[in-house]
């Protein structure tokens, strides 16, 4: 009976020795090198995995800076403390990348905006934009207000008020999911520290534009006869802002008799 413990006993120690001297060279043979600034870089990283930086998530983009294949400045999250802190490790500047924040460009409110119909059914931009005429609005370029863009953001930064969506520029990271959920292309990233904008994303003609929407831009120009720094010019109907070359004088905003530059 004890020679039979004994035995037993022998057998699993000696079962065990093998099984470990067998995962101990198996580990080395089979091991996967990580690169020690990627997981330095992992850790400076917020971990919202937004994608917002163009990557599947936090770890991916790591990886693909320690390999050099992406900016250190990459996650908008971070901005640029997580920059400077990356550009350390990384042996490279982080530099300073001006704040971005998003930007729709619409002011037709519910008081402004004319109906065509009254829309009962599923609050889904996507999904509305494929029904006849895409929701109640008449104006076909500006904003439906059923929160597709509030339900992408993830820092609860932009919300519906008064039939259009709206950005907490304090709360925005410029992660771009907003702008990928929008079906009429209507938000932007801009710089955070500009403060005239268009609030408009229509292209019609200023007689139709009228008809549609008593907040939209009518393509009269004047904005463009004010700027003296040659910031500001119609396309295709629509006052479109250079952010290089505005110096935020006002001067536009003054003239637009529609109302639509902030």
């Amino acid at each position: 009976m004890v020679t039979g413990i004994i035995l037993a006993a022998a057998v699993v120690g000696i079962l065990g020795i093998l099984i470990g001297i067998f995962l101990g060279v198996a580990s080395e043979k089979f091991k996967v090198e990580v690169d020690e600034r990627e997981i330095l870089v992992r850790n400076e990283l917020p971990g919202n995995n937004c994608g917002g930086c163009g990557y599947a998530g936090c770890d991916a983009l790591a990886k693909a800076i320690a390999a050099g294949q992406a900016d250190v400045g990459a996650c908008p999250v971070g901005g640029a403390s997580a920059a400077e802190k990356i550009g350390a490790i990384m042996g490279v500047a982080g530099g300073a990348a001006d704040k971005k924040v998003a930007f729709v460009k619409c002011s037709g409110t519910c008081d402004k905006t004319k109906v065509q119909y009254n829309y009962y059914g599923v609050d889904d931009c996507q999904k509305v934009s494929v029904v006849p005429g895409a929701g109640e609005k008449a104006c076909a370029y500006g904003c439906m207000g059923y929160g597709s863009c509030v339900k992408a953001c993830a820092f609860d930064a932009i919300h519906v008020v008064d039939g259009v969506a709206v950005v907490d520029k304090e709360k925005c990271v410029a992660c771009g999911k907003c702008v990928a959920s929008c079906p009429n292309h209507l938000i932007e990233l801009v710089p955070y520290k500009a403060e005239h904008l268009v609030r408009c994303n229509s292209h019609d003609k200023g007689k139709d534009v009228k008809a549609a929407c008593a907040a939209g831009c009518i393509g009269c120009t004047l904005c463009t006869k004010q700027c003296e720094f040659d910031a500001i010019h119609m396309e295709n109907n629509l006052a479109v802002i250079d952010y290089e070359k505005c110096t935020n004088c006002g001067k536009c905003a003054v003239k637009c008799p529609a109302k639509v530059i902030l």
